[in-house]
């Protein structure tokens, strides 16, 4: 592989001494082919396989290796196979002649591959998440097992919790009712596991049919319920997390209490004493952020870090890439082209070479799609049958001047006038929406329904001059009236010339 220091002096040969490609490669022993890849580089991009390695002696036992982890999922961990398991099996039992590195490998990467991945959920202010924990305590000096109310304020991560003896729906409620006179409120949204105490049956579309004392507790304090997927208690991984923080910290060591109205009152004291810390990645404590959004950003540094995560791509022919299971937009000029994707928590930014092509809102959701519409107008100006069926358009919300526009043009046009409204809609490549839909509702007022007309008036807008269009600002011309014609006139004209 050729060095950075070659890449230095072929790129200072020819960018600054002005020596050919031919030349420079005279010089350095390269060819010219060579020579152009390390201009396109600034150092050596490195080694990119075409096709995955071959494994002439593991690829046909690939499958047998699918079926052993397949089966292994509803075996005990303990008892599942290990990799050098798999590979005793494989070669006494189907007569693989390889070696156990590869097979590890292979388990490895087949193992990874199956692991369960998770989406960073953002959490708006105003929304709880509610759960049970377990943990012993002596009560009245026998130590026993005792069930505690948890509820979690995902945005603000103020925990409020409550024992009782049992996970009971008298708990259950008594635990809501405390939570809300501990947080001073009641919380918009509650989201709740698949508990017997609130849901009695899971319909067979997902829907969930409420128990009647859970329905009475919803009533009376008008929150809405949420649910996680059955036995998926990573969906309420806020509460989940506090149930650890409170078993590991306000729980050990085991406490004692005379009663369990003494405990609970330890544990609000522990709770509000947890309001005044400040948690990783905040500046403020848990109890000025319960009160207020989510945050404060500090002031810019001069140069700060890229702090994001860059990978290769390339552009589908949808003019698509894809980052995280996610796919996004670029213009499509780029079609078919290797791009540079950096994911930022809240941005994507693709670029090819030193040009940003693309920005987007990064997108958490799974398999998701990611437009700019803009992104799209240039082909659709050419394959104007596509415009109604166009996904990349669907849903973007334009003016009712736009909508007026296109049915002006189509129905003096036809097919041409899809064209010119596409043409009117590229206009916002250039200019700001706000401008190109004055100029659109400037045209509709003035009678001039055409892409000319908008691109001057909006011109206009911009420049700050009078357009053109307005035949008032021009007195000193006659102004041309058209009379209509009937019948009668045209006869007396006829008559008049036979005489």
């Amino acid at each position: 592989m050729k060095g950075v220091e070659l890449y230095r002096q072929v790129r200072h040969a020819v960018r600054i001494e002005g020596l050919s490609r031919r030349e420079t490669g005279r010089r350095f022993g390269l060819d010219p082919r060579t020579v152009a890849k390390m201009l396109s580089f600034s150092v050596p991009p490195g080694y990119r396989r075409s096709r995955p390695p071959a494994r002439p002696k593991l690829d046909p036992f690939v499958g047998i290796i699918d079926q052993i982890l397949e089966a292994d999922k509803g075996r005990p961990v303990k008892q599942r196979h290990t990799s050098k398991r798999i590979f005793e099996r494989l070669r006494d039992e189907h007569g693989y002649a390889g070696g156990l590195t590869i097979v590890k490998d292979s388990v490895l990467g087949q193992r990874q591959r199956q692991r369960e991945m998770f989406v960073p959920l953002r959490h708006d202010p105003g929304h709880a998440q509610a759960d049970f924990g377990e943990a012993l305590a002596v009560i009245g000096g026998v130590e026993r097992k005792i069930h505690f109310f948890a509820m979690d304020l995902a945005h603000s991560d103020a925990g409020f919790v409550q024992a009782y003896p049992a996970e009971t729906t008298e708990a259950f409620c008594a635990g809501h009712v405390a939570a809300f006179d501990f947080f001073g409120g009641v919380p918009q949204s509650i989201l709740y596991d698949n508990t017997r105490i609130a849901v009695a049956r899971i319909l067979g579309d997902g829907r969930r049919q409420r128990t009647r004392v859970f329905g009475e507790l919803q009533s009376h304090y008008l929150f809405t319920d949420r649910f996680g997927r059955p036995g998926k208690g990573n969906d309420k991984g806020k509460v989940e997390g506090l149930v650890g923080l409170i078993r590991r910290n306000f729980l050990v060591p085991v406490p004692q209490a005379a009663s369990f109205a003494a405990l609970n009152e330890q544990l609000l004291v522990d709770c509000r004493r947890r309001l005044g810390d400040r948690l990783r990645g905040h500046d403020e404590t848990i109890g000025e952020r319960m009160a207020r959004d989510l945050a404060v950003f500090h002031d810019l540094p001069p140069t700060p870090y890229d702090a994001c995560e860059k990978q290769a791509g390339r552009v589908s022919s949808l003019s698509l890439v894809r980052y995280r299971g996610t796919d996004y937009s670029v213009p499509t000029a780029y079609g078919h082209r290797e791009v540079v994707v950096r994911g930022y928590v809240h941005e994507v930014v693709i670029s090819c070479g030193a040009e940003i092509i693309a920005r987007h809102a990064r997108s958490y959701e799974r398999e998701d799609f990611v437009f700019d519409p803009l992104h799209y107008l240039a082909l659709l100006e050419r394959k104007i049958g596509a415009l109604d069926q166009a996904a990349p358009l669907a849903g973007w919300q334009l003016p009712e001047a736009f909508a007026t526009l296109r049915r002006l043009l189509e129905a003096r046009m036809g097919k041409q006038g899809k064209r010119e409204f596409v043409q009117v809609l590229r206009l916002m490549e250039v200019f700001r929406v706000d401008d190109v839909a004055a100029g659109v509702r400037d045209a509709i007022d003035r009678g001039v329904i055409g892409f000319d007309a908008v691109k001057h008036l909006v011109l206009c807008r911009i420049e700050r001059r009078p357009p053109r269009l307005d035949m008032s600002v021009y007195p000193y011309l006659p102004n041309a009236s058209v009379a209509l014609t009937s019948a009668r006139t045209y006869m007396d004209l006829l008559s008049g010339v036979t005489s």
